[in-house]
C-alpha cells in the first residue's frame, strides 16, 4: 500500500502517494500564483525520496502561467537530477494550456501516473 501525505490551501489540494521509487503528486483545484508555493514545497519534498515523479493533473480545474512555470521548473530540476518526470493529461483546460503554449511537446505526458513504474 502506498504512503500518502496531504496538504492544502484554499484553492489547491495536494496528495502525495509513494509507490516504490515513484512519487505521485495529485492536484485538485486551482494552481495559480496564490497556490504555487504549496505545490513547490510538496514537489521538493516528494523529489527528495523518489527516483521518479509524476504530477497527476486529472483533477486540476485551472492553471495559470505561474503554475505552468512551476511545472516546467520541476521538470528541468528532475532532468538535471537524473530523475524521471511526467504529468498526466489533465482536464480539458489544462490540456488546452499545455497545447497552446507548446509545453506538451516538452513534457512526458502519460495516461495514468503508474506508467512511470515500467
Amino acid at each position: 500500500m502506498p504512503d500518502r501525505e496531504r496538504a492544502r490551501s484554499e484553492q489547491l489540494h495536494v496528495e502525495v502517494r509513494r509507490t516504490g521509487d515513484l512519487a505521485i503528486v495529485g492536484l485538485r483545484g486551482e494552481l495559480d500564483l496564490a497556490s504555487a508555493p504549496l505545490l513547490e514545497s510538496e514537489i521538493e519534498s516528494a523529489a527528495r525520496d523518489s527516483a521518479k515523479l509524476v504530477l497527476d493533473l486529472d483533477a486540476l480545474e485551472f492553471i495559470d502561467s505561474t503554475g505552468l512555470r512551476l511545472i516546467l521548473v520541476a521538470h528541468d530540476r528532475a532532468i538535471e537530477d537524473g530523475r524521471g518526470f511526467a504529468v498526466t493529461k489533465g482536464s480539458a483546460q489544462v490540456r488546452r494550456l499545455l497545447e497552446i503554449t507548446g509545453v506538451d511537446e516538452r513534457l512526458q505526458i502519460v495516461d495514468f501516473p503508474e506508467e512511470l513504474l515500467v
